[in-house]
């Protein structure tokens, strides 16, 4: 009997290092999974700063891969632009060169896309065909490669609206596209760090863990509004801190009919519930880190919770300084991936009150 609790515990401790070894390279794979989603992101934000969304006009997913080689394809592409709105009645007279600049904006943005489908569907295969992914992660990491896949029709489902009668993209298309784009980091995020190990403290209070989801989710929500700021050009108004049109709420915010539609196509009104959102943000940041430090201050929980704070701080300068200097490409840029660094830190705080991901047991092992 004590030979076969012995073999057991024996099996148990190979398995539990074969975990291990297992979860390093997964996290690894993540990293790099997360890092190419970040990149990914910043350069769809300065092709939308940029205005070079709408410059290449057909789907390819395959072709699309190889740019225009010689004068006369260029030639050819840049006549497929010419027929749309927005050069007839914004870039009319741009030459080959110029619209060159507002190509490979485009160009490098699809060609991110397609190599994070690469990036994650290969190692993904090779790790499952292999066994290293753990069978509570095969539904999840098959879920987040679907969602990219669907991403992919999403992002020529939102050019495709500036194509006829526009001469920008849909708003609510383009916040769609970023939501789902954030929704895949923060499905990675979610599942990196919940294969890593974890300090094992309580948390501070009873109520830390739900401010924590609750202060991920407004994370996202706050994405949302801003990508609806950026779809209607609404940054490029009020560009004034802490008044807004003279006032700290400003007048007419309900001008069209019906009212609920000023919440979506209201330029002035989208950016005030942005600003709301941004302090309501802060508030739940701040209550967070204030309840966290009073009842632990030397809890893991608690040095998150201050790093978060500092996060959310930081965005809000950036966000102040881009409106204050009417949405430089550069500080634009800067804000959409802080905006992504405050989401996936707040996803990662989340996830540490929850913990690790279980490992096998010796009952698991016998069935």
């Amino acid at each position: 009997m004590a030979g076969v609790e012995l073999a057991t515990e024996q099996m148990l401790r190979s398995e539990i290092g074969r975990t291990d070894r297992n979860r390093r390279q997964i996290r690894g794979w993540l990293v790099v999974v997360l890092f190419t989603l970040f990149a990914l992101v910043l350069v769809g934000g300065a092709t939308r700063l940029t205005e070079s969304g709408l410059s290449i006009t057909e789907w390819k997913p395959i072709h699309g891969v190889i740019p225009p080689l010689t004068a006369a394809e260029w030639e050819e592409e840049f006549q497929l632009y010419q027929r749309i709105p927005q050069y007839q009645q914004i870039n009319k007279g741009m030459t080959v060169g110029e619209f060159k600049t507002i190509f490979w904006w485009e160009w490098a943005h699809r060609l991110l896309a397609r190599t994070i489908g690469v990036i994650f569907a290969v190692p993904l295969a090779f790790f499952w065909f292999t066994g290293r992914v753990e069978r509570r992660l095969r539904w999840p990491l098959l879920g987040i490669l679907a969602l990219g896949g669907f991403q992919g029709f999403i992002g020529w489902w939102m050019v495709s609206s500036g194509l006829v009668e526009r001469t920008d993209v849909s708003q609510y298309r383009l916040a769609t596209h970023l939501v789902i784009a954030c929704l895949i980091f923060a499905a990675c995020m979610w599942i990196q760090r919940g294969l890593c190990p974890h300090s094992g403290d309580a948390a501070p209070t009873d109520r830390s863990r739900k401010m924590a989801a609750i202060i991920a989710i407004m994370s996202l929500f706050q994405i949302y509004l801003g990508a609806l700021v950026a779809g209607l050009d609404a940054g490029f108004s009020y560009n004034t801190w802490p008044l807004m049109d003279g006032a700290l709420i400003p007048s007419d915010l309900f001008l069209q009919h019906p009212w609920w539609i000023n919440v979506f196509e209201n330029p002035k009104t989208v950016q005030f519930i942005h600003r709301i959102g941004a302090y309501v943000l802060f508030a739940l940041a701040l209550m967070h880190v204030i309840a966290s430090v009073k009842a632990a201050p030397q809890s893991t929980h608690a040095r998150r919770a201050v790093l978060l704070f500092v996060l959310v701080c930081i965005q809000a300068v950036i966000g102040i300084t881009t409106l204050l200097l009417q949405v430089p490409v550069g500080w634009g840029v800067l804000h959409q991936g802080g905006a992504l660094v405050v989401l996936g830190f707040a996803m990662a705080h989340w996830r540490g009150f929850i913990g690790e991901y279980p490992k096998p047991t010796a009952i698991e092992l016998r069935s």
